[in-house]
């Protein structure tokens, strides 16, 4: 098994075809077709967290970040950083810093977003990680990350809204125009 450098140096190298993301989840690269529904999703989310903070917030999409565990390099469809966020070393965004994580559903990487990456976010202590799935019209949010583990876990279908205002984001977030695929 290659190194974390050697990963990452691989990883920096690759061509990722226009219209794919690619991660890194386990020591393992994933790469994932991006589509409208996904991409409609991930908007409506930026939009509102826009909204709430303004268009200078530290907010990202497909943006690497590493999180804790064995070669994690995860690319968030969205995460918001906390106002005072700093890269680092490298240029890259710091997970210490994130404050929010959102995750819309491919199929062949769902398994990644409901399992490793959960468990990843949670350990890095990330407050709040929010899944969307088209393919379920369903969102999940996850909050309160202690010992590896979420405590809270919020199912709720599209069309309903999302009260995240006793969290870190501080907003209410509504479903009702999540595209379902």
């Amino acid at each position: 098994m290659a190194s974390s450098s050697e990963l990452d140096d691989m990883f920096e190298q690759m061509h990722i075809p226009e219209g794919y993301k690619a991660e890194i989840v386990k020591g393992a690269v994933f790469m994932a077709r991006q589509r409208d529904v996904h991409w409609q999703t991930t908007r409506r989310i930026v939009r509102a967290l826009e909204d709430r903070f303004g268009l200078d917030a530290p907010i990202t999409s497909d943006v690497r970040i590493d999180f804790p565990g064995e070669l994690n390099g995860f690319a968030p469809d969205v995460a918001k950083f906390i106002d005072s966020a700093e890269k680092d070393e490298r240029g890259r965004w710091r997970y210490q810093d994130v404050e929010f994580v959102a995750e819309v559903i491919s199929k062949g990487t769902a398994a990644n977003d409901y399992g490793a990456k959960r468990i990843a976010y949670a350990t890095a202590g990330i407050p709040v990680y929010l899944i969307a799935d088209p393919y379920t019209g369903r969102c999940r949010v996850f909050t309160r990350p202690q010992d590896g583990e979420y405590k809270i876990d919020l199912n709720a279908a599209y069309g309903m809204p999302l009260d995240l205002t006793r969290t870190d984001v501080g907003i209410t977030l509504a479903t009702e125009g999540f595209p379902r695929d």
